[in-house]
């Protein structure tokens, strides 16, 4: 039996296992109308952000989840200008969209103003200023109710960095075929959308309604996962565009549109993106899809 002294996160990591981790130091906690929010060191992690006791990002892993959510839709598209972002409010999602040269707007839509700003004032190592950036907007609103309301139809990528679909009820809308529909609408005719979409070995069948209703909304979809460390689980991310098939994007094409664009990432590169999209999906033992 392992012991702790201290404060300890217990996080569920899947179905049937808990994660542990050791919580060394609590720099800030605030409560929101939706959700508690906590800045912590953690033991082997760094600074963390922490949302209702489970972890969001951590300093010394989040850049894997950040780079291989945004990274290959990014590279997908041949000149991304406008961006949107759904969630992401601790603004390391809009940090990765802002090392492209050919980002001119970049809009971040979250549900939570508190959880904005408290990243704002504690999370600068997350991310780096990116909120400050004049080609930045934030937008305090509920990403449903933007999409609904929006009227331009000149996105080039779309980036969905959404809670688990399998969080609960209120999720579940964002990873529909009907959410998917809407957001084409405001997305150019060549656009690029990407989600993460939680973990197909442990939540098989909320992988697959996310799969299937991007299937049926896209010509074309890619999938690819990792293991995130502080997480303790596989995160798969899902690629969609009717134009551009991310499984024709080769290594080269890949590294050449970040170098054109002074972009340097740390862990995602067009080698590494090619191997992870023909890999495919980790399934559970036994598991076939249909």
């Amino acid at each position: 039996m392992v012991e702790f002294e201290g404060l300890i996160i217990l996080e569920p990591a899947g179905k049937y296992t808990r994660h542990v981790l050791k919580v060394n130091k609590v720099y800030a906690v605030e409560k929101t109308p939706y959700q508690e929010i906590a800045f912590v060191e953690i033991e082997g992690f760094g600074k963390a952000l922490v949302i209702d006791n489970f972890i969001q990002s951590t300093e010394a892993d989040e850049h894997i989840y950040h780079e291989l959510l945004v990274q290959p839709a990014m590279a997908l598209h041949p000149k991304p200008e406008k961006v949107l972002i759904i969630g992401g409010g601790e603004g390391a999602t809009l940090r990765e969209v802002l090392k492209h040269s050919t980002v001119k707007r970049a809009v971040m839509v979250d549900i939570d103003r508190d959880v904005v700003e408290f990243s704002k004032k504690y999370l600068e190592v997350m991310h780096k200023g990116s909120f400050h950036d004049p080609r930045a907007e934030v937008v305090i609103m509920d990403g449903l109710v933007y999409v609904e309301k929006a009227s331009e139809r000149d996105f080039d990528v779309v980036i969905l960095d959404l809670t688990d679909p399998y969080a609960g009820p209120a999720a579940k809308p964002l990873y529909s075929y009907e959410f998917y529909s809407k957001l084409k609408n405001i997305m150019k005719r060549d656009g690029v959308l990407v989600t993460q979409a939680g973990s197909s070995y442990f939540y098989t069948q909320e992988y697959l309604y996310v799969k299937e209703n991007l299937s049926r909304a896209f010509k074309y979809i890619g999938e690819y996962w990792t293991w995130i460390p502080s997480f303790a689980v596989n995160v798969n991310f899902i690629i969609a565009s009717d134009a551009y098939n991310p499984l024709e994007l080769e290594p080269d094409e890949f590294d050449k549109r970040m170098r054109e664009r002074g972009v340097k990432n740390v862990y995602i590169d067009g080698r590494r993106f090619k191997g992870l999209i023909l890999v495919g999906v980790i399934y559970p033992r036994g598991f076939t899809p249909q």
